[in-house]
């Protein structure tokens, strides 16, 4: 068994149980849990100690996920996202099926398709969505690597995924976009 299969075995469980993970993602090792778990959500805002109004994002495998947790999505942001140079989030409007201390207070929630190997395999195989918010103390630099993170995120989650964990190569934040009507807001670069 592989490193990675290891810790996605791992993961499930933790996920299914409602705990955290600290895992890497197609942009910075994020905070992680069940998008849909009310409880858990909570965990990782208490973690960050961060206000509750203060939206999270979710990260999916694949389109079908978007539609399965939006309501009515204009489908031309696909077209968008594939001319997209680095990975983005889009904020939508009519968040359905997830934690309701997840969406903003509008109704919208932060989605990124992610491609990373080990993220999107773990989210297939636990077929739901999965929380990714930077692994850091709301308001301290979020970390670029996986040593950056500190002692007491890692001590506050239930698994760490060894996966990538040496990885040097310094992450950058996802470029964050609303999508309204065909119209592109670029709320972050």
């Amino acid at each position: 068994m592989t490193e990675m299969e290891k810790d996605i075995i791992e993961c499930l469980e933790v996920l299914k149980n409602g705990g955290l993970l600290l895992y890497p993602t197609d942009t910075v090792w994020g905070i992680g849990c069940d998008a849909t778990n009310e409880a858990a959500v909570a965990k990782v805002y208490a973690l960050k100690q961060r206000a509750d109004e203060k939206a999270l994002i979710v990260l999916v495998a694949d389109e079908r996920d978007v539609l399965q947790y939006t309501a009515a999505p204009d489908l031309a942001v696909f077209d968008y996202l594939q001319q997209a140079s680095k990975p983005t989030t889009v904020i939508y409007e009519g968040a359905i099926g997830l934690a309701s201390n997840l969406t903003g207070a509008d109704g919208s929630i932060g989605i990124r398709i992610c491609t990373e190997p080990f993220c999107r395999q773990l989210i297939k195989r636990f077929r739901k969505p999965i929380v990714s918010t930077s692994a850091n103390i709301s308001g301290q630099p979020g970390p670029r690597i996986f040593s950056e993170i500190g002692m007491e995120v890692k001590k506050g989650v239930d698994y760490i995924v060894q996966y990538r964990q040496d990885d040097a190569q310094i992450a950058a934040p996802s470029s964050v976009i609303r999508w309204t009507n065909g119209e592109v807001e670029v709320l972050r670069k």
